[in-house]
């Protein structure tokens, strides 16, 4: 169920700030972990050790899915990663005026460069252009 949802198409409103984003992303940090976690337990290990014993065909879907949930794993925590170091720069676009504002746009900006650059997963036009949208 939370792959499927990981598929589907986010619907947002249009007055969501940057904030949101990296709300959305922290969400999906903690239900991919909390599912690491999971497949990591000895419960599951002495299943999976019972399923290759009996040369279970079930192993190959329990392996694609096994690594479709470590890579959205590594692609949220990726993500918040590099939208946490934009916080400091959204802070005034929150809690200041717009002639304040201003000041913080240049820092926004290079973060945001900075993410596209090096990012592994955020670094698509996509989800770059999301993020302005938002700011």
């Amino acid at each position: 169920k939370v792959l499927a949802e990981n598929d589907q198409l986010r619907k947002e409103t249009d007055d969501l700030g940057p904030r949101a984003e990296l709300d959305y992303w922290r969400q999906r940090m903690s239900k991919f972990s909390y599912l690491t976690d999971q497949l990591k337990s000895p419960d599951v290990k002495a299943v999976l050790g019972v399923l290759t014993a009996a040369k279970s065909k079930l192993l190959k879907n329990w392996r694609v899915l096994d690594v479709r949930i470590t890579g959205a794993a590594n692609e949220a925590k990726d993500n918040v990663k590099y939208l946490y170091c934009l916080e400091k720069f959204c802070d005034p676009l929150y809690n200041s005026d717009p002639v304040s504002m201003v000041d913080a746009i240049p820092g926004l900006i290079n973060a945001i460069k900075m993410i596209q650059n090096i990012s592994q997963y955020y670094n698509t036009s996509e989800k770059i252009s999301s993020l302005f949208v938002k700011v």
